[in-house]
C-alpha cells in the first residue's frame, strides 16, 4: 500500500493503541454498532477496522465495506476480513450506488461529509441506500462553516455545529434525527454551555 496517500487514515496497525485519534475514531464505531442490525453499510469504510467492528454485533448479519481507494480496499480485504464481512470500490457521490449495492438497515458514514464536494448527492446517497425505517448515521467534525476556508487540506470544509444540526433535520425531519456529540473518547447528547468538536447524528428513514 502506498502509505504516501494515507495521511488522514487511520490505521490501527500502524498506530499506538492507545493513539488518541484512534480511540476516538473505535468510539465512533462503538456507538453505531449499538444501533446496527441486519445488513449494514460502511461508507468510506477505510482500512475496514470499523466494518469488523460493526459486524462483532450480534445483531449483524452482513457488513459491507465501500470505499474509494483500491489499495485502502485491498488493504482492507487482507487485514480485516471477517465471515459477516466484505469490501468493495464504491463512491459516496455515485448516482447508482443504490441500485449497485442495493438498500440497507443501518447505513454508516463516519467522517465523510467534510470530504464531499456535493453535500446534496451524498445525502441522496445516504437515503436511499436506507430500508423505510431503517438508520442513517452520519459524523462530521465541526469548524468554521459551509463555503468557507478549512485549516485541514483534505477537507471541502467543515460545518459549524448549528449547520450540522440543521442539515440533519432539514433532510431528515426534526421527529426523526438525534443528535449526538463527542469530546476526546466521549460521546453524549449535548450539554449546555460544553464546547464539542464533532457531531453524530443518527436519522430514521421515515417508513413508506
Amino acid at each position: 500500500m502506498n502509505w504516501a496517500k494515507t495521511e488522514e487514515r487511520v490505521i490501527p496497525k500502524k498506530m499506538s493503541p492507545n493513539n488518541g485519534t484512534l480511540l476516538e475514531h473505535i468510539a465512533r464505531y462503538e456507538l453505531s454498532k449499538k444501533f446496527s442490525t441486519g445488513r449494514v453499510l460502511d461508507i468510506a469504510c477505510g482500512v475496514g477496522y470499523g466494518s469488523k467492528i460493526l459486524a462483532s454485533s450480534q445483531k449483524v448479519r452482513e457488513v459491507l465495506g465501500v470505499d474509494l481507494c483500491p489499495e485502502t480496499i485491498e488493504y482492507a480485504r487482507n487485514h480485516y476480513n471477517n465471515p459477516k464481512v466484505s469490501y468493495r470500490i464504491g463512491d459516496t457521490l455515485d448516482e447508482t450506488l443504490p441500485e449497485k449495492l442495493g438498500t440497507f438497515d443501518c447505513v454508516v458514514s463516519l467522517e465523510t461529509m467534510e470530504h464531499v464536494e456535493d453535500e446534496a448527492q451524498y445525502l441522496a446517497n445516504m437515503y436511499r441506500l436506507t430500508e423505510p425505517g431503517g438508520l442513517i448515521i452520519i459524523s462530521t467534525p465541526f469548524g468554521r462553516g459551509r463555503d468557507k476556508p478549512c485549516n485541514d487540506p483534505y477537507h471541502v470544509h467543515q460545518l459549524t455545529e448549528e449547520e450540522f444540526e440543521g442539515t440533519m433535520k432539514d433532510y431528515f425531519g426534526s421527529e426523526n434525527v438525534t443528535l449526538y456529540r463527542q469530546l476526546d473518547e466521549t460521546i453524549e447528547l449535548p450539554l449546555p454551555d460544553k464546547k464539542y468538536y464533532l457531531g453524530i447524528g443518527v436519522a430514521i428513514k421515515s417508513p413508506k
